[in-house]
C-alpha cells in the first residue's frame, strides 16, 4: 500500500477533467495525479506542466520525450515511472525494435546519434551530481537546437519530479503499465518492487 491512498477520480472535478489528457498518454489516470488531489492546486499544476512539457514544438518527437523519461527514470531507480515512460512511448508511435532495445541505446542500430545523444543527456541530467558537461552539450548542439534542448530538459525535470514523487509514496502501480514494464524491461529485470501494493 502506498504511503498516501489515492483518492477516486471523482474527488476534484476540475483535476479529473484535466486528467483525461492522461487517457492518451497512459490509458488510464495515473495513481500519482490522484494522491496529489489531496491538493488539487498540485494536481492541477502538474497535468498542466505535464501538458506544456509534452507539447511538441520541434522536431523532439512524443515517442523520443517518453524514450528520454525512461533514461531518466532508470537512471534514479523509479520502477514505477520507468514502466509509465515505456508504455506512453509504446502507445506514442515508438518503433518496435527500440522498445525492444531501449537498453542499449548507445550500441543498437535503431537509434540514431541524434537520439543517442538526447539520451546520454537525459542520463547525464539525472544523476546526482549532474554530470552534464561540456562534451554533452557540444553532442546536442550537432542534431538539436536550444528550444528542442530546452524540452527535452522539461521533460528530464518533469521526471526527476516524478521520480521524488512515486519512489517516496511507493505509488501503486496499475495493471496496464505492469504489463508494459514486464513485455518490454523484464528481460532486464524489471520488477514492480515498492510499488506491488504490499511493500508499505
Amino acid at each position: 500500500m502506498a504511503l498516501v491512498t489515492p483518492l477516486s477520480a471523482e474527488h476534484d472535478p476540475e483535476t479529473k477533467e484535466l486528467a483525461t489528457f492522461f487517457n492518451e498518454t497512459l490509458g488510464f489516470c495515473p495513481n500519482s495525479v490522484l494522491t496529489m488531489q489531496r491538493r488539487p492546486a498540485i494536481s492541477k499544476a502538474f497535468i498542466n506542466l505535464n501538458k506544456a512539457v509534452m507539447a511538441n514544438e520541434g522536431r523532439v518527437t512524443s515517442a523520443l520525450k517518453r524514450m528520454i523519461a525512461w533514461v531518466s527514470s532508470n537512471a534514479t531507480g523509479c520502477r514505477y515511472c520507468q514502466a509509465h515512460a515505456i508504455r506512453a512511448a509504446e502507445r506514442y508511435g515508438a518503433e518496435q525494435e527500440q522498445l525492444d532495445n531501449i537498453w542499449d541505446y548507445r550500441t543498437h542500430s535503431a537509434f540514431s546519434e541524434a537520439e543517442r545523444a538526447a539520451l546520454d543527456f537525459s542520463l547525464a541530467a539525472s544523476q546526482v551530481p549532474n554530470a552534464v558537461n561540456a562534451d554533452i552539450k557540444e553532442r546536442l548542439y550537432k542534431h538539436w537546437n536550444e528550444g528542442e534542448i530546452v524540452e527535452m530538459l522539461g521533460v528530464i525535470s518533469l521526471f526527476g519530479y516524478l521520480n521524488r514523487w512515486n519512489d517516496s509514496m511507493g505509488t501503486d502501480i496499475e495493471e496496464g503499465a505492469v504489463e508494459t514494464g514486464n513485455q518490454y524491461l523484464g528481460k532486464h529485470g524489471f520488477e514492480v518492487g515498492k510499488h506491488d501494493g504490499s511493500k508499505y
